[in-house]
């Protein structure tokens, strides 16, 4: 999976411009699918016809989307001023290539004064953060760019066998492991459909209103999550990478039905494959805006422990990916549930 794992997180493709990664995805999967299309808010949903005889609906998420920046204004000596598309801390920029297009920027803050340079550096802001093009005037940078150009982190992805790093795990890692379950599973019990799903970073937009037309029987969002496996780790929630995929009980957004929670351990259990319970005591994931579409629909998340979230270089372990592929094809070829 590691080549399919590179691919997707490499592109850059941040919320509200996820076109590119989904182009990415179509290509894998093409002679896996049954059919796809784009809905209204520009959602990719593909399906798998099931065989059961007494088959549901299951929906398979992974947001395609990644946190970014946005251009707001260039200076005359062609410096460019940024705003977050999702949750990007300024601190986490200082330094960093931002890629607009391949065009790439520099990331640097205001320093007139020894004290302005100590603030920037200490208390980061959009305020004081630039990014250098290498234009030499706002018309030069204007060839280059323009106001309103989305931009991601440019940065690599590195094997560090088992553990895999690269910008935008989150939340390519489902896209991923979605796009694998999908090709490695052969005639599914239930119809499957695969949601990379819109704009997740700034809202949960996609999944909101992706499962419409559906009428879903159950939605599981494949996403990342904590990790307390560094040193001083958060002492209230326990989860390591490489211990398996984490089945969440609950984040700060939503609580997984308990349909769903019994599912996912019954497969693990009987495919022995080794899991976590989370139970985050931060964020959310698009099982909060499956829950909410239409007359409601019973969800749920399976989370792959990552390290750095929303940093240029996130830390996922090579074994959770492949164990979550494993039990999301258990769930689709299981006729009781």
């Amino acid at each position: 999976m590691k080549e399919l794992i590179k691919k997707l997180t490499q592109v850059s493709a941040p919320s509200g411009r996820e076109r590119k990664v989904h182009l990415a995805i179509l290509e894998e999967l093409e002679g896996f699918i049954d059919g796809y299309r784009f809905d209204n808010v520009s959602n990719l949903i593909v399906w798998k016809n099931g065989n059961g005889e007494n088959k549901k609906n299951f929906i398979f998420d992974g947001h395609a989307d990644e946190i970014g920046v946005v251009i707001t204004n260039i200076d005359e000596k062609g410096f460019l001023r940024i705003d977050p598309v999702g949750g990007v801390n300024p601190l986490m920029l200082l330094g960093t290539l931002l890629n607009f297009d391949d065009v790439t920027g520099i990331v640097s803050y205001e320093g007139e004064t020894d004290e302005d340079a100590k603030k920037s550096l200490t208390q980061p802001s959009y305020d004081y953060l630039f990014v250098d093009i290498g234009a030499t005037s706002r018309e030069d940078a204007q060839k280059k760019v323009h106001i309103g150009q989305f931009g991601s982190y440019l940065s690599p992805f590195v094997d560090m066998d088992p553990m895999l790093v690269s910008k935008s795990m989150d939340d390519r890692i489902a896209c991923a492991i979605v796009v694998q379950a999908i090709k490695e599973t052969q005639n599914p019990y239930h119809n499957i459909y695969g949601i990379f799903s819109v704009q997740e970073e700034v809202g949960i937009l996609g999944a909101k209103v992706a499962a419409y037309d559906i009428h879903a029987d159950i939605a599981i969002a494949v996403d990342v999550t904590g990790h307390t496996d560094t040193p001083k780790g958060n002492k209230r929630m326990d989860l390591q990478l490489g211990k398996g995929p984490a089945i969440k009980i609950k984040d700060k957004a939503s609580i997984s039905d308990e349909s769903v929670v019994r599912l996912l351990t019954k497969c693990a259990k009987a495919n022995q494959i080794p899991f976590q319970y989370e139970v985050l005591i931060y964020g959310g994931t698009n099982a909060h805006g499956y829950q909410l579409t239409g007359a409601g629909i019973k969800s749920g998340t399976l989370s792959i422990p990552c390290r750095y979230v929303h940093s240029p270089h996130e830390m996922v372990h090579l074994e959770d990916v492949k164990n979550a592929v494993r039990l999301l094809n258990a769930v689709a070829l299981k006729s009781d549930w």
